[in-house]
């Protein structure tokens, strides 16, 4: 068997990630993931959640999102969380695990919610990260439209929009569908994000 050494990148995350002030805080209170402050921080600045509202959670896993978001809603709202990969269980949250660059599985989805009249979209998904920008940027691109698509048929008429993306090519003009859609947008880059990251969240209000 050939064990192949980890890259230097890889060991500066690693040692970065583990030193991180809110790796810590989330371990020690108990949280799903660090993603669970930058959300915090966004919903401190705008005021998203409301008790009784009902949210859809896209890229839930390990579940950070889907436990704030639960906790500020209370017993009264719904939170659906969705993701290609498994999640633990949270109490108030049901969840549905598959691929929605599926178009079968994006349908069905939409199909059995359709009932439903949500406040909330928000998306944390994201495409494993390459450090190629020339690959990356298309497939961050293509699951921020599948949030928005889902956000097209499922969300209520003042509903909230929050997607995460990233600075690059294509971002320009995904950023001008979300303006034919929605009446307030706005970028947030929460201190929580590491400060190198080129990651954002594009916050939008019908």
């Amino acid at each position: 068997m050939i064990v192949k050494k980890k890259s230097n990148s890889s060991k500066r995350w690693l040692s970065e990630h583990f030193q991180d002030i809110y790796v810590k805080e989330a371990k020690k209170n108990k949280i799903r993931s660090r993603s669970w402050f930058k959300l915090e921080e966004i919903d401190k600045n705008n005021k998203i959640f409301k008790p009784g509202m009902n949210i859809i959670d896209l890229g839930a896993s390990p579940g950070g999102w889907s436990q704030y978001a639960v906790n500020k809603i209370g017993k009264t709202g719904s939170v659906i969380a969705c993701d290609i990969l498994p999640m633990e269980k949270i109490v108030g949250v049901k969840f549905f695990q598959g691929d929605f660059r599926n178009i079968n599985t994006l349908n069905f989805i939409i199909d059995y919610l359709s009932n439903n009249t949500f406040n909330v979209v928000m998306s944390d998904m994201a495409p494993n990260i390459t450090g190629c920008w020339s690959i990356d940027m298309p497939r961050i691109i293509e699951v921020c439209r599948i949030a928005l698509t889902i956000s097209k048929h499922l969300l209520s008429k003042h509903g909230i929009f929050l997607v995460k993306s990233f600075q690059g090519e294509g971002l320009n003009e995904f950023f001008r569908e979300i303006k034919m859609l929605f009446s307030k947008i706005k970028i947030c880059k929460p201190k929580t994000s590491r400060s190198r990251s080129r990651e954002i969240f594009i916050l939008a209000t019908r």
